[in-house]
C-alpha cells in the first residue's frame, strides 16, 4: 500500500453537500485503515463564519449521518476531526486568498507538514475557471517548496468551447499533471474490474471485438428526479450530466486498446484513442440516432409523482432531457461496424448501471431456432451498481427429450468478497491524487474529445426548437421510440432489474 507524502488539503465550499456526504466520510475511512500520511490537515473554506471547533462540529455530525461503518468509534473521531480547520472566504475577493495564504503556512509550520497541497474545488462550476488563477496569482501553485494539486468535479465546461476556454486558463498557470478532473465513476471498483476482467482472462480478450460482438448496451438508470436541483438540471439535462462524462468515460475503458502497462499515461493514451474514434454526427444524423425525453407525473406503487415540469426551479414550457439514448459507433479496427447504444435516465424504474457485452449468434442453428433469437444469443453483464458482480448468459440444454436451448446464468457478486471491504469511489480517487496517481482522472484532451463528440447533439437541439422531445411516465424505461434505435428484428434495450442474481426468473424493483 502506497502511503501519501505528508500534505494538507484544502477544501473550497466545505459547508457543502458534497463535502459532508462525500469527502468528509471518505477521508475518514482513509485515516481509519492507515491510508493517511502521518502530518496531514483539512482547511474547510466557505462564505458562512465558523470558527474551528464549530467546523469540527458540523463534520462530527456529519460522520455520524453519512458514514458507511454502522458504529463510529468516538475516539477515532475525536482524533481525525482536530486536524480540521475552518478559513471564512469569499472566492472572490483578493485579499481572502491572502488570508487564506497565511494560515496555510501558520499550519504548515505549527504541524510541520511542509509545502505539499490539494485544493479540492467542492464549489459550482462557475467558480473553476476563478479559484485557481486566483491561487496561481497569490503563488499558491508555486510547487518549489512541495507540489500542488487541484481536484475539479465535474461538469467540466458547459461545452466544447467552454471546456477549451476553462483548459487554456488552467494550463497557463498549472502543469496537466497537477490538475485531477474528478469523475467518481472511474472510482467505482467494479468499473475499474472491467480492466481485470479484459487483459487478465484469455478468454474474453480474444472475443472482444466486430468479429465476435454483435452490439453493446450501456445504462445508467436512475429511480429519483431531479429532487432539489431542479433549477441546476434545468440548465443542464442528462446529456451533460451523464453522457459527457460518465457514460463516455465508461465508453473508454470497455473498448480501449490493451495498454503497454497498467500506468497512468499509457490508460488514458488508449481511453483518448476511443474518445478521438468516437464517429461525429451530422445535423441530420442527430435526428435518426438520438432519442431525448423528458417524463411525465405518473402515480407509482400508489405514490403520485410529479413530472418534470412541475418540479421546484424547472421552467413550465422547458425542452430540457430527463433522458437520452444514443446509437453510436467507434470507427476503428477493432470495433468498425459495432453499435454502441447508451442511454441515461431520472424517474426510471430502478437504479442500475451496467454494461452488456452481446455477442453474435452462432453462424447456422442446428436445434432449432430459439437460439438465433437475440434473447438467447449469449450475453456478458458487468453490473457497476447495484448488486455490483457480472453474469454470463449462455445456452443449455433443457432436461428431457429433444435438444430444446434455455438461457442459464452464471454470476459472481461482489458481495462474495466479504473479507475485503469494497472503498467507496470517492476514497479510491481522492488516495489515488494524494499518491499522484492520475489513472481514473480524465485528461484534458479526452474532456475536450468527449465535448467533441457531443456538440453536434447539443447544436442541434439549439438551432432546431421543434426537435422532438418525448414524454414518459415516471416509473417506466423511457420514451417507447427509444426501441427505433435498435433497427433490429427481435432485438430491444435489455430491461434489467436491481437484483443480479436470478435475472429474468425475478426482479426486485
Amino acid at each position: 500500500m502506497n502511503k501519501p507524502e505528508n500534505h494538507i488539503l484544502v477544501i473550497f465550499g466545505a459547508l457543502g453537500d458534497l463535502t459532508k456526504r462525500k469527502l468528509i466520510p471518505s477521508i475518514f475511512h482513509l485515516k481509519k485503515h492507515g491510508m493517511l500520511p502521518e502530518k496531514f490537515a483539512i482547511i474547510g473554506t466557505g462564505r458562512r463564519d465558523h470558527s474551528h471547533e464549530t467546523f469540527r462540529q458540523k463534520m462530527q455530525d456529519a460522520l455520524k449521518e453519512f458514514s458507511e461503518d454502522e458504529n463510529v468509534d468516538e475516539s477515532q473521531v475525536k482524533d481525525f476531526i482536530s486536524s480540521l480547520y475552518f478559513a471564512v472566504m469569499d472566492f472572490t475577493k483578493d485579499n481572502d486568498y491572502v488570508e487564506l495564504k497565511k494560515k496555510l503556512q501558520e499550519i504548515q509550520k505549527a504541524l510541520g507538514i511542509g509545502g505539499n497541497v490539494i485544493y479540492y474545488l467542492a464549489t459550482p462550476p462557475s467558480l473553476y475557471g476563478v479559484i485557481p488563477i486566483d491561487l496561481a496569482n497569490h503563488g499558491m501553485n508555486d510547487q518549489s517548496d512541495g507540489w500542488k494539486k487541484v481536484i475539479i468535479e465535474k461538469p467540466f465546461g458547459y461545452d466544447l468551447e467552454s471546456a477549451k476556454e476553462l483548459n487554456a486558463k488552467l494550463l497557463k498557470h498549472y502543469k496537466e499533471e497537477q490538475i485531477y478532473r474528478i469523475d467518481h465513476y472511474l472510482g467505482k471498483e467494479t468499473v475499474q474490474n472491467i480492466f481485470v476482467t479484459r487483459f487478465a482472462n484469455g478468454v474474453f480478450e480474444p472475443l472482444w471485438n466486430r468479429n465476435f460482438i454483435h452490439h453493446v448496451e450501456i445504462t445508467s438508470a436512475e429511480n429519483i428526479g431531479v429532487e432539489n436541483r431542479g433549477g441546476y438540471y434545468d440548465g443542464s439535462g442528462a446529456l451533460r450530466d451523464m453522457v459527457q462524462n460518465h457514460l463516455l468515460q465508461v465508453t473508454g475503458v470497455i473498448a480501449m486498446e490493451p495498454p503497454i502497462t497498467f500506468e497512468s499515461n499509457a490508460i488514458r493514451n488508449e481511453t483518448i484513442k476511443v474518445f478521438q474514434s468516437l464517429r461525429r454526427m451530422t445535423l441530420e444524423e442527430v435526428e435518426n440516432n438520438v432519442i431525448r425525453g423528458q417524463y411525465g407525473a405518473a402515480t407509482v406503487r400508489g405514490e403520485k409523482l410529479a413530472g418534470y415540469r412541475e418540479e421546484k426551479g424547472v421552467k413550465k414550457d422547458s425542452r430540457t432531457e430527463t433522458y437520452v439514448a444514443i446509437k453510436m459507433f467507434i470507427d476503428n479496427w477493432r470495433w468498425g461496424g459495432v453499435p454502441f447504444y447508451i442511454r441515461t435516465g431520472k424517474r426510471l424504474p430502478t437504479r442500475v448501471t451496467e454494461v452488456v457485452i452481446h455477442f453474435k449468434p452462432t453462424p447456422h442453428s442446428i436445434f432449432g431456432t430459439r437460439e438465433a433469437n437475440n434473447d438467447s444469443c449469449n450475453q456478458l453483464v458487468l453490473r457497476i451498481q447495484p448488486d455490483e458482480g457480472l453474469l454470463l448468459k449462455i445456452g443449455m440444454k433443457t432436461p428431457g427429450s429433444g435438444y430444446t436451448v434455455q438461457t442459464v446464468n452464471m454470476d459472481f457478486h461482489y458481495s462474495e468478497l466479504k473479507n475485503e471491504p469494497i472503498p467507496s469511489a470517492y476514497q479510491r480517487l481522492l488516495h489515488d491524487c494524494m499518491i499522484g496517481d492520475s489513472t481514473l482522472f480524465a485528461r484534458a484532451d479526452a474532456v475536450e474529445a468527449c465535448w467533441s463528440f457531443v456538440q453536434p447533439i447539443i447544436d442541434f437541439w439549439k438551432t432546431n426548437k421543434k426537435s422532438k422531445v418525448y414524454g414518459y411516465p415516471a416509473g417506466t424505461w423511457g420514451p417507447e421510440h427509444s426501441d427505433s434505435l435498435i433497427d433490429e428484428p427481435g432485438i430491444t434495450w435489455r430491461y434489467p432489474c436491481r437484483n443480479l442474481s436470478g435475472d429474468g426468473l425475478y426482479c426486485e424493483l
